[in-house]
């Protein structure tokens, strides 16, 4: 595939635009009716698979965590959400836009990400709904798993 048609995909499958690629597996975390259905199945066309949920008991190589503000407490979730996988693999926070049922706070998001050892590298649009946020455990972050 040529550069100008990974531009092309990029643009058109929002999975692409958050850098999965095929073959990889991702984790599924918080899943529930209210999320955002054409960015998951563009994550599954993409990787040539379904979506692992938290029963998966493997190492992923990312993390798709749909938030809440009402889902208890971020800092939990995102430490849980990086019990499975590689320093440096990405774990996409997904909230509730400005103005949405369930929206959570830039600085909460910030400073959970913090207190969870993640760093935040990047923000998207996740569909009409949902904004994400790229996190990344610095891979000397951690020197063993839970």
């Amino acid at each position: 595939m040529s550069a100008t048609a990974d531009h092309a995909e990029e643009r058109t499958n929002p999975a692409a635009r958050l850098g999965f690629q095929p073959g990889q597996v991702v984790q599924e975390l918080g899943y529930d009716e209210d999320t955002e259905q054409e960015l998951r199945e563009a994550i599954e066309e993409l990787i040539g698979m379904e979506l692992v949920d938290e029963d998966y008991d493997d190492v992923a190589d990312a993390v798709v965590l749909w938030f809440r503000e009402d889902d208890g407490d971020l800092t939990d979730a995102l430490v849980d959400a990086t019990t499975m996988i590689d320093p440096g693999a990405p774990v996409w926070l997904m909230t509730p836009k400005t103005g949405r049922e369930g929206y959570v706070e830039p600085s909460e998001i910030g400073e959970a990400a913090t207190t969870a050892g993640l760093s935040q590298t990047s923000s998207v649009n996740a569909g009409k709904d949902w904004s994400g946020s790229r996190l990344i455990m610095p891979k000397t972050a951690r020197t063993g798993k839970r």
